[in-house]
């Protein structure tokens, strides 16, 4: 897979689009890689970058760093661990969640059937907990959070 360092223009515009999308300010002070076409990776490791590129052609990048969010037509959408790493920063589109049966179905991979008036990625929260980001249309919120990380609810 190709890796490359986001700097500059790059590093600029994601920064600009994570402040228009969730209020953040300024990204904390990670090395910012993009993982094939899209996926952002986060690192504070002081390997130099031929040392990544070399360490990524035998093991997964995302050991070396945190997969913080993938960069998509419509925005950017946070991980679960990238909505961890930027929380105290994070001040728009978010989506509490207040009800322990929406909670449990959010994290056992369902969409919520819900109108929020919005469109675009929303920062999923319930009480101080950040859960990933889900993709708000007119009448639901699509859900991201990977099959594996899913909660497996048991049938009654």
């Amino acid at each position: 897979m190709k890796l490359k360092e986001i700097k500059g223009k790059e590093l600029a515009e994601i920064e600009s689009i994570l402040r228009k999308e969730f209020g953040i300010e300024k990204l904390p002070e990670y090395r910012l890689y993009l993982w094939g076409e899209d996926r952002i990776i986060a690192f504070t490791g002081d390997l130099s970058e031929r040392d990544i590129w070399n360490i990524s052609t035998i093991a997964s990048i995302e050991s070396l760093g945190v997969y913080i969010g993938k960069k998509d037509m419509n925005g950017i959408r946070l991980s679960i661990e990238g909505t961890h790493l930027l929380q105290s920063q994070i001040n728009k589109n978010v989506f509490e969640i207040t009800d322990e049966k929406m909670l449990e179905e959010w994290m056992s991979g369902a969409d919520l059937q819900i109108a929020t008036g919005k469109k675009g990625f929303l920062v999923m929260k319930h009480n101080e907990d950040f859960l990933g980001c889900g993709k708000a249309s007119e009448s639901k919120i699509s859900n991201f959070i990977p099959k594996e990380r899913r909660l497996k609810v048991s049938e009654k």
